[in-house]
C-alpha cells in the first residue's frame, strides 16, 4: 500500500493506469501522443514593433522626443542587467512582473537623460498596460491554423512560457486563449526554463507521461533541450533558419508552424 509520502510515485502509477501503450514495429512500447505544449513569444506571437519603437510612442505622448536607437540601445543593457541580477522577474527577490518591467523600463529612460521621477513612473506605468494591447503583438500568419489542426488531431494544448502573469490576456486578446487548456508562465510557477521543474509542473498539468507530450519553441536551450531533458518530444522552430547545431535532427527542426502536424502524426499512430 502506497502512503502519502509515496505521492509522486502514486501519481505515475495513476498515470500508467490512464494510459494506452503502442508497439513499435521494432518492439518497443511507447505512449501515444496526448499533448502539445507551447512557447509562445517569437513561437505564435511576436512584438509588432522594436523595443525602441514603442518606447519613444509612448514618451512623446508626455512630451519626450528620444531616438530609437538609443532608447533600444539602453533598453538591451538594461534588461541583461536586470535579468542577471533579478533573473525571473525577480520574484525570489520580492518582486513581480509589473514591478520588474517597471525598473527596466525606469532604468531604461534614466540612461537617455530622462531624471523626473514622475515621468518615469508615468511612462513605465503606461508602456507595462500597453504591452497588454493587441496592437503591439502580431500573430504569425501560421499560428491559428496550426493549433486548430492540432486540436482536430484529438491533441490537447497547453503553454509553457517564460513570460509574465499578462500573457493570459494578451492571448486573449489576440483570440489565441481558447485554444489552451492551462497555461504555465515562469513568474506564477516561480521557475523559468530552461529548468526542467517547469516542465514537470505542466506534465503535472496534462496527467499523462512525458513520451505523450511534445513541446514546440524557438530556443535551443530554454525549449529543445530542456523539453527533451525530461522526456518530452521537443521540437524546434527555425523560422530564418539560424540554428545549425549538430544534435538537432531534421524531423525535429521545424521552419513554419504548418510543418508540426505531420510530425506529430507519427507519434499518435
Amino acid at each position: 500500500m502506497l502512503s502519502s509520502v509515496d505521492s509522486p510515485l502514486r501519481r505515475f502509477v495513476s498515470t500508467l493506469s490512464r494510459t494506452s501503450f503502442q508497439w513499435t514495429p521494432e518492439g518497443v512500447m511507447r505512449a501515444p501522443l496526448r499533448w502539445v505544449l507551447w512557447d509562445v513569444k517569437d513561437t505564435l506571437l511576436k512584438v509588432r514593433a522594436s523595443v525602441g519603437e514603442q518606447y519613444c510612442k509612448e514618451a512623446e505622448r508626455v512630451g519626450l522626443n528620444l531616438s530609437p536607437v538609443e532608447v533600444e540601445a539602453a533598453f538591451r543593457q538594461v534588461y541583461r542587467h536586470h535579468s542577471s541580477r533579478y533573473p525571473n522577474y525577480g520574484v525570489t527577490h520580492g518582486l513581480d512582473g509589473q514591478s520588474w518591467w517597471m525598473g527596466v523600463v525606469r532604468d531604461t529612460f534614466s540612461q537617455c537623460r530622462v531624471q523626473d521621477p514622475a515621468l518615469l513612473n508615468t511612462v513605465a506605468h503606461n508602456l507595462y498596460h500597453n504591452f497588454c494591447n493587441a496592437e503591439n503583438w502580431e500573430v504569425f500568419s501560421d499560428s491559428k491554423k496550426t493549433l486548430e489542426c492540432c486540436s482536430s488531431l484529438g491533441l490537447k494544448l497547453g503553454v509553457v512560457s517564460n513570460f509574465d502573469s499578462r500573457l493570459e490576456k494578451i492571448l486573449h486578446v489576440c483570440g489565441l486563449r481558447s485554444h489552451f487548456s492551462f497555461l504555465i508562465t515562469s513568474e506564477e510557477a516561480g521557475i523559468s526554463k530552461p529548468s526542467p521543474a517547469i516542465f514537470d509542473q505542466a506534465l503535472q498539468r496534462c496527467g499523462v507521461p512525458a513520451t505523450s507530450v511534445a513541446h514546440i519553441g524557438d530556443h535551443y536551450v530554454n525549449d529543445y533541450l530542456a523539453s527533451r531533458s525530461v522526456g518530452i518530444h521537443g521540437f524546434l522552430l527555425d523560422r530564418h533558419n539560424k540554428h545549425n547545431q549538430p544534435d538537432v535532427p531534421r524531423e525535429h527542426r521545424l521552419s513554419s508552424l504548418e510543418e508540426l502536424p505531420s510530425q506529430l502524426q507519427l507519434h499518435i499512430d
